[in-house]
C-alpha cells in the first residue's frame, strides 16, 4: 500500500482494507490504529464546518517515505507503518486522517503511532483551508 493520499472523507471500507492490509505478518503481535476527523472547533465565535486539505502527491510521497523511515528508525520493532491523508473537501465529523503501525510489541507500536502522527503533522506538506458556519475560511498549514 502506497497511496498517501485519499480525495474526500476516508470510508468505512477503506479503514477496513487499511486494518486487512499486512495481516500475514506472523511476528506483528500489535497494531496501534489512529484516526482522525474534523472537528467542529470553535474559532472565534464561528465553527468549522468543513476543512478543504490541498497537497502536491509527488512531495507527499517523498516526504511520506521519509517519515515512515525516520519511524522505524526509532523503533525497530515496528514491522510496518501506512496511512492515507485526506485531500479536497471533508466535512465536520468525517474522517481525513488514518494511520496504522504495525509491530512485534504493543508499546513499541502506540509509540511508533503517535511519532507518526506527529511527524505528519509537521512535515506533510498538506494545507487546509477551514470553512466556518459564517461562510468565511482562513487557510492554515495541516
Amino acid at each position: 500500500m502506497k497511496d498517501y493520499l485519499f480525495d474526500g472523507p476516508i470510508n468505512d471500507s477503506t479503514i477496513v482494507s487499511i486494518l486487512n492490509y499486512g495481516n500475514e505478518d506472523l511476528h506483528a503481535g500489535a497494531y496501534s490504529l489512529f484516526i482522525g476527523r474534523v472537528r467542529a472547533d470553535d474559532a472565534g465565535g464561528k465553527s468549522v464546518t468543513a476543512i478543504e486539505y490541498s497537497a502536491y502527491p509527488e512531495m507527499v510521497a517523498s516526504q511520506a517515505e521519509d517519515i515512515i523511515l525516520s519511524v522505524k528508525n526509532l523503533y525497530p520493532d515496528v514491522r510496518d507503518i501506512i496511512f492515507l491523508h485526506s485531500t479536497g473537501v471533508v466535512k465536520a465529523g468525517e474522517i481525513s486522517l488514518v494511520i496504522k503501525v504495525s509491530a512485534g510489541h504493543r508499546a513499541e507500536a502506540m509509540k511508533a503511532c503517535s511519532a507518526t502522527l506527529e511527524k505528519i503533522k509537521e512535515q506533510l506538506p498538506v494545507w487546509k483551508k477551514e470553512f466556518f458556519n459564517d461562510q468565511s475560511s482562513s487557510w492554515r498549514h495541516s
